[in-house]
């Protein structure tokens, strides 16, 4: 099977699994409901998810299963990025090629829609507890959900963004906001996968160092693409950091050196994936998946 092939089935497993923790809209609140599944149903490579299920079969691929967290993280995620399109954020209109959320549905009903997923995805996280024979791995994965995605992980480098925002700011402060804001949900993913596998703490800690570079590196291949990339790769209008004032690691680096630091940083997480590889936790996919990232053009 080619990597092209795998990912691919990957993605289609990864969304299946996603999808299938989603509530039907109807009720009262069907508006909310549909905001909700619209936003989740909009594409995307689904990279959290699948993440956290390479690093479950890296490290045995037997314990509990990762499926209801990687439906959480996933809902996480998107609700970040239904938050961040809204006019108060970047005001953007188009996510992954659709039409964002606030403009489909208003931007009340996307902040709800926002909220709503935030809280289901810890609903649907807790809900590994009632299947697996190892409740103290539920409780640690679930303790990393929590802190990676709040105050001290996503939210925190979220709101450090917003406060600076069409500010210049320094650089220590933008890798602060780089490692909370992006990073902190593919550690979460990586770790988790880990953790539900029955890992040791040395491999936890690896896991969360790989996803650390290549969170970081991720984040300034976002930068990359926004100023050389195009509507049609990336799925929303090119030029929204300059149109918002924002600094990112293009200001500083430039597009060579942004390339140079994205390419360092992968090759810091495949070393320390092969180190785990010397200790007889082997993924060949996981190593190609990390190396493609450095790469990618969406």
């Amino acid at each position: 099977m080619t990597f092209e092939s795998e990912m691919e089935k990957r993605t289609q497993d990864a969304q299946k699994t996603v999808l299938s923790c989603l509530p039907e809209p109807s009720g009262f609140q069907k508006t909310l409901l549909s905001a909700m599944d619209y936003s989740m149903r909009s594409g995307g490579k689904r990279l959290r998810p699948i993440l956290m299920r390479l690093s479950f079969e890296m490290f045995g691929g037997t314990g509990t299963d990762p499926s209801w967290f990687m439906a959480a993280i996933e809902m996480i995620h998107t609700h970040s990025l239904i938050h961040d399109d809204l006019p108060a954020m970047d005001n953007d209109e188009y996510r992954r090629g659709r039409k964002t959320t606030h403009i489909v549905y208003g931007e009340a009903m996307a902040i709800l829609a926002g909220d709503g997923l935030l809280n289901l995805a810890y609903e649907t996280a807790a809900r590994s507890f009632d299947s697996s024979a190892h409740p103290e791995r539920c409780a640690k994965a679930l303790q990393i959900l929590a802190a990676k995605t709040g105050v001290t992980g996503m939210i925190g480098g979220q709101s450090t963004d917003v406060e600076l925002e069409g500010t210049v700011i320094p650089e220590d402060t933008l890798d602060f906001i780089y490692r909370l804001k992006t990073a902190a949900l593919i550690e979460a993913s990586l770790m988790i996968g880990a953790v539900l596998a029955g890992a040791d703490e040395k491999s936890v800690s690896d896991m969360e160092m790989i996803g650390r570079n290549i969170g970081l590196a991720f984040q300034i291949r976002d930068d990359i693409l926004d100023v050389a990339g195009t509507q049609e790769e990336i799925g929303k209008p090119v030029g929204s950091d300059a149109k918002n004032n924002k600094t990112t690691f293009v200001t500083y680096a430039g597009l060579e050196g942004a390339d140079r630091e994205a390419k360092r940083l992968t090759g810091e997480a495949v070393a320390l994936l092969d180190a785990c590889a010397g200790r007889g936790y082997h993924s060949e996919f996981l190593r190609s998946l990390l190396l493609s990232l450095a790469e990618r053009r969406s």
